[in-house]
């Protein structure tokens, strides 16, 4: 494990500790694989995230953003949706509600 491997570790931990204090209900980390695209889809969840690695395009309701690493997003439950993620692949830290 890198020293970058342990901050960012702490970081998660610092992010997850305010978005539960925040009344979230579960904080992931999540990895995407390079270059995959999904349809439009709908969650139960409202989630809010910051992007930490990598680059993703993120369409609601028809509007497109590039969202690069220190980028947040946030998706309503219930909002169509759709993600394409870029050549290095994503990561992103989650909140959901």
């Amino acid at each position: 494990e890198t020293i970058m491997d342990q901050i960012r570790q702490l970081r998660f931990e610092d992010f997850k500790e305010e978005k539960l204090q925040q009344g979230y209900r579960e904080v992931l980390e999540r990895r995407w694989e390079p270059n995959i695209e999904n349809e439009f889809h709908r969650h139960e969840f409202t989630a809010d995230a910051i992007v930490i690695e990598g680059e993703f395009w993120l369409t609601v309701e028809g509007k497109t953003r590039h969202l690069n690493p220190g980028d947040s997003f946030h998706v309503p439950a219930q909002v169509e949706h759709k993600e394409k993620y870029g050549p290095a692949g994503c990561v992103f830290w989650v909140a959901r509600v």
